[in-house]
This record gives C-alpha cells, sequence and structure tokens, in this order.
C-alpha cells in the first residue's frame, strides 16, 4: 500500500492554505511533499448554508489564505479578483469586506487547483495506528464513501483540520431527528421547509443570530423571537489596538504565557469574537423593532435574560418553557422552527484519534500545533482549529490561516526526513532480528 507524507482530515480553508503552502514551499526549492487530503464534502464549500444575501466578512480579504506569509502568491484574494476580471470593480467598492458569497468563491477558487490532491465524497471516521518494532511507525486512515465502502490509506504525518461541531444545548439534545430544530450550520437548507411558520424562534446572541434574524425579517410573514441570556447584544470589538490580537506574532504572545495567563488573556478579549456581532446589525435589528413600537405591530420580539429550561414537542409545533432570569417568572410560548445559533464545539479530532488516546495523552500540542508524544511515537499529528486555549482566540478564525499553515508546512518539512530515517532504522532492526 502507497504510503503518503502527508494526509490532511478536510479540506476548509485551512487545508486549502496548508496545500498552496506546501506547493510554494516545493517551488521554492523546498521538500516536496506527497500529501493527500480527504474531505467529506462532495465538493468545496464554505459554510454553504449561512451565505445569506447581505453577509459580509469580518476580517479583511487581506487575511486571506496567502498574502500574510507571502503577498506575491498566486492563490493571494488580489489575484483572483484580477482573473476574474474584478480587480477594478472591487477597488471601486472601496471596502477591505467583500461579501461572503465572493470570499466563498475565492476559497473554491483556490481549492480548485488542488482537485487532484483532493478524495472528495469521504469521511474519515478513525484513524489507527500501525505498529513497528514496538513502536507507532505509520498511521492508517480509514475513510468511508457515499455508497458505504470503506478505504484504508497510510501516512507518515495527519494534519486535522475539520472544523467545528454544532454546539447543541441540552434541552434541544432530544430532538436530533426533528426537523423542527436545526442548528445554524444548517439555516438555509433546512429553512426551506418551513415556508408556512408562522413563528420562529433564534436562539443565541451572535453575528450568526443576528443574520438569521435580520433574514427571517426580510423574507416576511413570520414572527421571529430572538431569544438569550444576556442583558444586551454586544458589538465585536475590531479596534486597532485590540485587533492586534489577531496579528500572527501574537500567538508567541499567548503560548509563551502558562495555562492560567492563557485562560485570562482569552476570556479579556472574547468579545472580538464570541456573542458579539457587528455593529451594523446591531444597528439593523435595533431599527426593526423600533418601528414595530411607532406602527404598533409587535411582530418580533427580542427576549433579553431569557432561558430555555424544557422543550416539548407537539402537532402545532415545539413549545418552550422560557425562564425570565431578571423576573424569576416563566412563560411558554410555541415555534414551528428553532434555529440554534449556538456556536460550535472543537471536540471532532479527539474523536477520530480516540484510538491512539495511550500516545496522545491530553492531545497538548507545541508551538508548531504538532500533538505532543513520546519517543515510541513517529508520526507527525498536527491540529488546526483545535488549538484555542494554546494559542489565542485567532486559531478558529482565518486571521492567521495563512501563516500557521507557513509554520506547519515547515515543522513537517523537518520531521519527515527524521520520521523516515528512524522507521527505516526500526525496519532493518526487525529484519536482522
Amino acid at each position: 500500500m502507497h504510503i503518503h507524507d502527508l494526509i490532511g482530515i478536510g479540506f476548509g480553508p485551512s487545508n486549502v492554505a496548508l496545500a498552496i503552502a506546501l506547493e510554494e514551499q516545493a517551488l521554492r526549492g523546498g521538500r516536496e511533499v506527497d500529501a493527500l487530503f480527504i474531505e467529506r464534502q462532495t465538493a468545496f464549500a464554505w459554510h454553504p448554508h449561512m451565505l445569506l444575501d447581505h453577509a459580509h466578512m469580518q476580517i479583511s480579504f487581506l487575511k486571506d489564505l496567502a498574502t500574510q506569509r507571502n503577498p506575491s502568491s498566486r492563490y493571494t484574494f488580489l489575484n483572483y479578483l484580477h482573473e476574474k476580471n474584478r480587480l477594478q470593480d472591487f477597488i471601486n467598492l472601496k471596502t477591505f469586506f467583500p461579501s461572503r458569497h465572493e470570499f466563498n468563491d475565492y476559497l473554491s477558487w483556490a481549492a480548485g487547483h488542488f482537485g487532484h490532491q483532493v478524495a472528495y465524497g469521504e469521511e474519515v471516521i478513525e484513524v489507527l495506528p500501525e505498529m513497528q518494532d514496538g513502536r507507532v511507525a505509520l498511521l492508517r486512515v480509514r475513510a468511508r464513501g457515499a455508497d458505504g465502502r470503506i478505504s484504508e490509506r497510510r501516512a507518515r504525518a495527519l494534519v486535522v483540520s475539520v472544523g467545528g461541531s454544532a454546539n447543541v444545548p441540552e434541552a434541544f439534545l432530544p430532538f436530533a431527528d426533528d426537523a423542527r430544530v436545526f442548528h445554524s450550520s444548517r439555516y438555509l437548507e433546512a429553512i426551506r421547509g418551513h415556508g408556512n411558520a408562522r413563528r420562529v424562534a433564534v436562539i443565541g446572541a451572535g453575528q450568526s443570530a443576528a443574520e438569521i434574524f435580520l433574514d427571517l425579517h426580510n423574507r416576511g410573514g413570520v414572527a421571529v423571537d430572538l431569544i438569550t441570556r444576556a442583558r444586551a447584544i454586544k458589538p465585536s470589538d475590531d479596534s486597532p489596538f485590540v485587533n492586534e490580537i489577531f496579528n500572527p506574532e501574537y500567538t508567541d504572545y499567548v503560548f509563551g504565557h502558562g495555562e492560567r495567563e492563557r485562560a485570562a488573556l482569552i476570556q479579556e478579549f472574547l468579545n472580538t469574537n464570541y456573542a458579539a456581532p457587528d455593529l451594523d446589525l446591531i444597528q439593523d435589528i435595533y431599527e426593526v423593532l423600533y418601528r414595530q413600537k411607532v406602527t404598533g405591530d409587535h411582530k418580533h420580539r427580542f427576549l433579553r435574560r431569557h432561558d430555555v429550561q424544557r422543550a416539548l414537542a407537539t402537532d402545532q409545533g415545539i413549545t418552550l418553557t422560557l425562564g425570565d432570569l431578571d423576573r424569576g417568572t416563566t412563560d411558554t410560548a410555541c415555534y414551528q422552527a428553532i434555529v440554534l445559533a449556538t456556536g460550535y464545539q472543537r471536540i471532532t479530532h479527539q474523536r477520530l484519534l480516540a484510538s491512539m488516546g495511550d500516545y496522545l495523552g491530553d492531545f497538548s500540542v507545541d508551538r508548531n500545533y504538532r500533538i505532543q508524544t513520546g519517543a515510541d511515537f513517529l508520526p507527525a499529528i498536527y491540529l488546526q482549529g483545535c488549538c484555542e486555549p494554546s494559542h489565542g482566540l485567532s486559531d478558529t478564525l482565518l486571521s492567521i490561516t495563512s501563516v500557521r499553515t507557513a509554520e506547519i508546512s515547515r515543522a513537517l518539512s523537518a520531521a519527515l526526513p527524521r520520521q523516515r530515517r528512524d522507521a527505516a532504522h526500526g525496519a532493518t532492526a526487525l529484519a536482522a532480528h
């Protein structure tokens, strides 16, 4: 069986950026890496069910897949615009923030250059260790195709870039098979089946919740309750000095501190990324609610300081018992659809690598995102988007993606020769024995 230098699990922006970094590293005379990526989607798509009309990026287009690592790369957003004959038109927009539709098209354009390195339509189900001379020498990656067939591939190194999985509050866990309750990551797909909904609940107070509230409002004919434990919807802080926490060098600063100090740094700047929509969105929502006061048509509600205590499925819809955290009272409301804009968990890598738990410990990583292991574990395993506690708030965002992939590609190129040498030495010793 062929042995790949690297298998990447997932082919979203992080691993697309890694494919670019590896290609450009080889073009500069560096080591060529035999890399294969496995992606469960049948084609590249970046948050396809949140590509809402009028939704824009929250970060500058300069934080694309390549610019901060290599401004002269052919894979920059500016070169994408040039090749699409839209560069001058984009300049005339006078913005750093393209629409989400356009940035998704850019990412798809970049991913399209690496189609020969991607196995689409396969979902990795587990990664197993292959032993040699008492040590883990290789990794065996098992994936299931759309037809149910299992394929196996071997690799010397692994990069896990699977993004987040939907965070579902406890009250809604029993509704996994109920089409009336769905996470924001499935919004556009799921809402199509609820065209006759009279009332919809949106749970959350972040960017996705705000965008979905306004999208439902603009569709007309539906009453929306925006439900949150918070006292107010607070805007994302994107002021210049605060934004420095997303600079690549800030990763060194965070990683250089102890666990307690890192947690304090993340908590201090939490409102740059979590439950913090753009100010323009907040103003739009406030204006919608204000116009209701003028007209007296109170169709939508902003239920601040409310907590979902219970959810009950009925023929009419999903009835929620809502606790008013200020008054200490409860009330009920029935909805034909409930959107959970409740964020993501970053734990999928632990499930995929569970068979090697004895070697991987608590999945802690070094500065170059490699999981720390003992001498009896030769393969290098890198994590992208799972290292916020050690590397800071930028880890799950696009902000440092191009720089992070440069760090991983350099570390990988240094690790592969040592791994090959150690594995060959083990094989020779085993043969002699």
